[in-house]
């Protein structure tokens, strides 16, 4: 049985997408929850190329992924930013002990 290079896109997309997930639901510091999140939208960009290539228009996907990975990178830079300085002034990462903090 061979696969098609979208079957295989397809499958990896799906990888990404369910180990970013399971990250994000399974951790409660906020580096690796960024982290997660990276991988997840690495999924996407996988789904961005894979349609693509399926509609006939690679250029397009590619544009697309490139998009996203440069608004994505931002976004990251921003998470760790905010997240050394949570850290520097209270001393602690845990998404849980940070939303007690409210009031």
């Amino acid at each position: 049985m061979s696969l098609s290079l979208f079957n295989i896109a397809l499958v990896g997309l799906i990888g990404l997408l369910g180990i970013g997930f399971y990250g994000l639901m399974a951790s409660r510091n906020l580096i690796r929850i960024i982290v997660a999140l990276q991988i997840m939208v690495k999924g996407a960009l996988l789904g961005l190329i894979a349609a693509g290539q399926v509609n006939g228009q690679v250029n397009l996907g590619q544009s697309m992924a490139l998009t996203v990975i440069v608004a994505d990178t931002i976004v990251a830079v921003m998470g760790m930013a905010l997240g050394v300085q949570i850290r520097a002034r209270l001393g602690t990462l845990d998404v849980r002990a940070l939303s007690r903090l409210r009031g």
